[in-house]
């Protein structure tokens, strides 16, 4: 099921969108159609539906009173007060493929023996872009992390479970592709103090540098 947002048409363009924001709203453009649709919605619901949506799950748009289904193409964030500035949106139909970015994440990993002897899962990889009907389109996509035993172990492209109507955007990627890696912790510590230690033993030992010939003379 989408989530709605309600979008306000509007004129206003460059500077006059500070206004605009001063005023509680969120500019935004709908591509898709003849001519990129500009929008405004308000803030908090705007930032509620992005939050529920991200880029993976259909948005429902109403655009002066009339529905347009799209995915959020686009997010522009103000570097420093992290505040939304500016939604691109790409208009779909609900019988057309498209693609999405979705996050992937590991399950089942305390069952592992892995978490056992107390190492840790990394993420390499995580999100991928798949492809799929707006309606099939997963919130996440999960890969059990239940048989990782050693740090020798991975999760890869090869171990994802795709559900039914979707598939992966880039047919190249390696199906060896990692998405996530099991380490030590403690090894990895103990393998830094020692090369801290090294240093510090080799910083010690080094030999005091020799007098130049003004220097002996003074």
């Amino acid at each position: 099921m989408s989530t709605q947002l309600t979008l306000e048409s509007r004129t206003a363009q460059g500077k006059k969108l500070k206004a605009l924001r001063a005023a509680g709203q969120i500019p935004s453009v709908v591509y898709g159609g003849t001519e990129p649709a500009l929008g405004a919605s308000a803030y908090n619901a705007t930032e509620k539906v992005l939050l529920e949506a991200g880029y993976h799950s259909p948005v429902e748009l109403l655009i002066a009173g009339k529905p347009q289904l799209a995915i959020v193409k686009n997010i522009s964030v103000d570097p420093v007060s992290r505040r939304i500035m500016n939604v691109e949106f790409q208009a779909i139909s609900a019988d057309e493929v498209v693609e999405a970015t979705t996050p992937i994440r590991v399950v089942n990993f305390d069952a592992s023996d892995a978490a056992k002897f107390h190492y840790v899962i990394m993420p390499v990889l995580e999100e991928i872009d798949v492809k799929a009907k707006p309606s099939d389109l997963p919130e996440e996509l999960t890969i059990d992390g239940s048989k990782l035993a050693s740090t020798e172990d991975k999760l890869t492209i090869a171990d994802l479970v795709l559900p039914k109507g979707v598939e992966l955007a880039d047919k190249e990627l390696e199906v060896t592709t990692v998405i996530a890696n099991v380490y030590d912790p403690v090894a990895e510590a103990a393998a830094r103090d020692a090369e801290d230690q090294k240093a510090a033993d080799g910083t010690a030992e080094a030999p005091a540098t020799e007098a130049t010939p003004a220097e002996k003379a003074e």
